[in-house]
């Protein structure tokens, strides 16, 4: 498989992902969708569940062939350009954080964006170690973080977002975790298989052992994500190998996430805020339907007008 398909797997995986995040955020204030695609409460694993570490699972992807890209060009540099970068990511969640709480009236001290720059840091200084080490420290990771929050720190992640940041310290766990199995991918299909099938036994028994919960960000949910991730991302490399060789509608979306976060958090807050109870909370399915379809519409136009003009915004 050249570099190319493997570039376009990975924008088509994480294309998808973004489309189900934007569908999954608009559903989840809308009382008439069924609980199972909105978030669990605490304990329990539903599909909203999935996108969040399936997404750190498509940054595990790119994470180490980006560092060494820059790595080519002197060491130094290729650290400070990825500190910068998940730094951003940090400053960026927490104005989110501030304008969520100003204008939607809804306190936070967190976000996804500050739970992704806090484990791309901590993923940073793992990022040069061999594969096996990698995973073996984010498996460690896992487990001390799982100690600690059953013997200190439930009540405090619980009350915040994404586990907040004790939380993104799992996260981080879990991005280390993905640049190994991203190494395995990449070393071919049989190794990658294989991984699989270790992942799926891990993530078969840690519910003997540990609780399943998304806001816990616990080592349950964790690697049975992660096992879902793998095996998701396997099904999109192989079918990929059956289309064109070009980029196409969902890997448009992949290609520009970040913007498309963004803009995505602007259209929900445009349709959200101004109406009656009616027009969203209280808005039948056939409405939020059209709702749905609507802003998925105008963010795959803006998805093309980036591709076409050839822009890829990145940190």
């Amino acid at each position: 498989m050249s570099v190319q398909d493997r570039i376009l797997a990975i924008d088509r995986f994480r294309g998808g992902l973004v489309m189900l995040m934007v569908a999954g955020n608009y559903a989840a204030e809308v009382r008439a969708v069924p609980a199972f695609l909105k978030h669990a409460p605490d304990v329990g694993l539903t599909i909203a569940d999935l996108v969040a570490p399936c997404f750190v699972f498509a940054i595990g992807l790119t994470y180490g062939p980006s560092f060494a890209r820059r790595a080519a060009d002197g060491l130094s540099g290729a650290y400070r350009h990825m500190a910068t970068r998940y730094l951003a990511l940090i400053g960026i969640g927490a104005i989110l954080s501030a304008g969520g709480t100003a204008v939607a009236d809804r306190p936070s001290d967190w976000g996804v964006l500050q739970a992704l720059g806090v484990a791309g840091l901590i993923c940073l200084i793992f990022v040069r170690m061999a594969t096996l080490t990698r995973a073996v420290i984010g498996l460690l990771i896992l487990i001390g973080y799982q100690y600690v929050l059953d013997a200190w720190l439930v009540g405090t992640v619980l009350e915040s977002a994404h586990g907040g940041f004790f939380g993104a310290i799992a996260w981080g766990g879990l991005l280390v975790l993905s640049t190994a199995i991203a190494d395995i991918w990449r070393s071919g299909t049989r190794n990658y298989l294989v991984c699989c099938g270790v992942l799926i036994v891990l993530a078969a028994s840690s519910p003997l052992l540990v609780l399943v919960s998304k806001n816990r960000v616990s080592l349950s949910y964790l690697i049975i994500t992660a096992a879902i991730g793998a095996i998701a991302f396997l099904a999109v490399d192989l079918l990929g190998r059956r289309v064109p060789d070009r980029a196409g509608f969902v890997a448009w979306w992949g290609e520009n996430p970040l913007v498309l976060y963004l803009v995505h958090l602007v259209i929900l807050g445009l349709v959200a805020l101004p109406g009656p109870a009616w027009w969203y909370v209280d808005a039948p399915l056939w409405l939020a339907g059209l709702h749905v379809v609507a802003i998925l519409v105008a963010m795959s136009v803006l998805a093309w007008l980036l591709h076409h003009r050839g822009l890829r915004v990145r940190i």
